[in-house]
């Protein structure tokens, strides 16, 4: 078995620069394991409880995570306020990986937890898919807690095949919405976008936005280059839209797809999303994440086949734990 220790995370110890340089140039990190996004929350919302494994005394991988109390139970949790957590590393052998997860439980036992939590990004973020990491983690114990499906979308190597990829009632909706003089563009108006997500969400499901207006204007300051809103107009006005965040090299996720229901006949969502796809092929984006359609495991149909429409299939978005 190969040898490894676990430190706690600290700016001494690998600068918050250096920490984002590693999971940019990673096989499997993403923007919600970076220090920059992870900096977004305020410092009282969360104890960073963040980790670096260090193999033959080298960086091998990087942990980001959170102590968490869930019912008195001190948790480790990877990572309560992002989307993904779990091992970010370079590259990975089975020896290595079982090694990670057995000096993990030990540590988190010595620091006492009493639970560790996991939520993995999907296979088809990293460079080199691998399930090492799946493997160790079940091997050592873990079990799934919720695997969740989001829809994900391989993304062709001209803009030309991205109509070709679509079903044809997507294709023909598309067709509309330009002939009715949809239009698709970048936008930095976040006002306008936030109000037509809130309505939605509050008329549908009685609940708000996970982030508020101010973090979300927070996160695109942040990331100019990598948190984009995309979104249809009619004239002037905005009638659509979703923030895209350019994950890593190969992956863009979707959140918040939201149209203004006024305005519904237009289909200008497809039209969106044909421009989003095409912006993707020119970008060297392989895979586009429409975010899940389940919820604690229970499907949301129609949302569900409104992704599938795209051509989009659901995969696991899986959350492991153990209790120590």
């Amino acid at each position: 078995m190969v040898h490894c220790t676990i430190e706690r995370w600290q700016p001494s110890l690998m600068s918050p620069e250096e920490w984002d340089a590693f999971v940019w140039s990673s096989d499997n990190g993403t923007i919600f394991h970076e220090r920059r996004f992870l900096s977004y929350h305020p410092p009282e919302r969360f104890c960073d409880h963040s980790l670096v494994i260090y193999t033959k005394g080298k960086i091998a991988a990087v942990l980001p995570a959170v102590e968490w109390t869930i019912d008195r139970d001190k948790t480790l949790f990877s990572h309560r306020g992002a989307s993904y957590g779990g091992f970010v590393y370079s590259s990975v052998s089975l020896a290595e990986a079982l090694s990670w997860v057995q000096e993990l439980k030990k540590y988190a036992r010595r620091a006492g937890f009493s639970r560790i939590l996991m939520t993995l990004p999907p296979m088809l973020y990293a460079r080199r898919p691998t399930n090492y990491c799946d493997f160790a983690l079940v091997s050592e114990g873990f079990r799934y807690q919720k695997r969740e499906l989001t829809a994900v979308l391989a993304i062709p190597s001209s803009e030309e095949q991205v109509a070709s990829m679509l079903k044809q009632e997507a294709r023909t909706a598309a067709r509309k919405a330009r002939k009715t003089g949809v239009e698709v563009r970048r936008s930095d108006d976040y006002v306008s976008y936030y109000e037509i997500l809130s309505h939605n969400l509050m008329m549908r499901h009685g609940v708000t936005p996970t982030h508020t207006l101010a973090e979300l204007q927070h996160l695109a300051e942040l990331f100019p280059e990598r948190i984009m809103l995309d979104a249809a107009f009619l004239g002037e006005r905005m009638i659509a839209g979703v923030v895209n965040f350019r994950a890593n090299q190969r992956t863009m996720l979707g959140f918040y797809i939201s149209d203004n229901k006024q305005f519904q006949e237009y289909r200008a969502l497809n039209l969106l999303f044909v421009e989003v796809f095409r912006r993707c092929v020119a970008e060297g984006i392989r895979w586009y994440d429409f975010g899940t359609f389940t919820l604690n495991m229970q499907p949301n149909f129609g949302l569900g086949k409104f992704k599938e429409t795209f051509g989009a299939r659901g995969i696991f978005r899986d959350t492991l734990e153990i209790w120590l």
